[in-house]
């Protein structure tokens, strides 16, 4: 596997920093999870719970091993010195200075082990003004504007249904951060500090919008945007059972496809009016979803190239030939928890692809 000779100690918990390294784990790196004796990883304690254990936690330690040690105390932080020594990758999630308080900061690990590649993950940085505020991930959304553009022009912002600052703004950035540092020490043998903010990875992602106010000043505004359902041929519409139909017919060639299967070709010369047209013509298209039922329009849709899709459930998501066919769910049997239910690994590697190997560990 392509990380099988990488050593990893992980002394985050709760998300981020745990989904990072099961990344890194999936793909063969050595992970030894690093918990105080006290608490440990609060998700293993979350509802709902299998084999004793939060679901969620046996998701995102997968393939690691646990070790418990009280950091505070003179015997554990030897102890983890020594384990330093033979690390490749160190990953924390405190606040800025915690490390440095304990006696473990980069600086004094790195006497240790030069090598060393030193990954803190954070809500704002090790930098700035608000670097040792606390915060959650509705507060770094909000905070790079992200969070006042999402939902409709007529309600307050909507949170969103899973956490984009701990995953996209702070796992995501850390694995491809760890893997760079990684190449960066076969070339020079050099280790280094990977300053990870969650706040700087959100921003990072506004590609579609940042860039038109920083430069042309185009401010916008929440849902009137092309990709954030202010506008007809990018929005969400009602089936007559109150299900939901996503069209996403942004290219002309499936917005006029879509218009002429609901039989409204005179939309089509309409794609690119004022985003003020465009309530009317979402008006006009939920009059026509609201006809027939999602079966039906899956139906009838199915066929054509369109961009329109049914909004499935998590039952129908798990059952479907795509989810299926690409083993994004897999069911992992146990002589000890037995048959345990995981999501999938998303890359596709042909010749060492990630595997789950065994489940999360019991506290040690």
């Amino acid at each position: 596997m392509p990380l099988q000779s990488i050593k990893v100690l992980d002394l985050t918990r709760l998300l981020p920093g745990p989904y990072a390294t099961m990344v890194l784990a999936d793909f063969g790196a050595e992970v030894t999870k690093v918990e105080d004796p006290f608490l440990g990883d609060y998700a293993r304690d979350f509802e709902p719970k299998v084999a004793g254990q939060g679901t969620m936690f046996h998701s995102l330690n997968r393939n690691k091993e646990s070790i418990s040690l009280n950091l505070k105390e003179a015997a554990d932080k030897e102890k983890l010195l020594e384990m330093v020594k033979d690390a490749d990758v160190l990953i924390e999630s405190f606040r800025p200075g915690v490390m440095d308080r304990l006696g473990l900061g980069y600086e004094t690990l790195k006497e240790h082990n030069e090598q060393l590649i030193y990954c803190a993950i954070t809500g704002y940085g090790q930098t700035g003004p608000f670097k040792d505020k606390p915060g959650h991930d509705l507060n770094y959304i909000g905070y790079t504007g992200l969070l006042q553009l999402m939902g409709t022009s007529d309600r307050p912002p909507i949170v969103p249904a899973t956490t984009i600052a701990d995953i996209g703004g702070g796992a995501q950035p850390a694995i491809i951060g760890i893997l760079l540092a990684l190449m960066h020490r076969n070339n020079t043998g050099e280790g280094q500090f990977i300053d990870i903010s969650m706040t700087d990875g959100v921003l990072s992602w506004l590609q579609t919008l940042l860039p038109g106010y920083l430069n042309a000043g185009d401010t916008p505004e929440r849902g009137k945007q092309m990709l954030d359902g202010g506008r007809a041929y990018y929005s969400v519409y009602e089936t007559k059972d109150n299900r939901y139909l996503a069209v996403g017919a942004v290219e002309p060639k499936f917005w006029s496809a879509f218009c002429k299967v609901i039989e409204r070709e005179d939309l089509i010369e309409r794609q690119e009016a004022p985003a003020e047209e465009h309530e009317e013509m979402k008006a006009e298209v939920q009059a026509i979803i609201g006809s027939k039922s999602l079966e039906e329009w899956t139906a009838i849709l199915e066929p054509v190239d369109a961009c329109v899709t049914p909004i499935l459930t998590f039952e129908e998501m798990e059952n479907h030939p795509q989810i299926q066919a690409r083993e994004m769910i897999q069911t992992i049997e146990d002589n000890t928890y037995g048959s345990i239910k995981h999501i999938g690994i998303p890359i596709k590697l042909s010749k060492s692809p990630g595997k789950i190997r065994s489940l999360a560990p019991k506290r040690k």
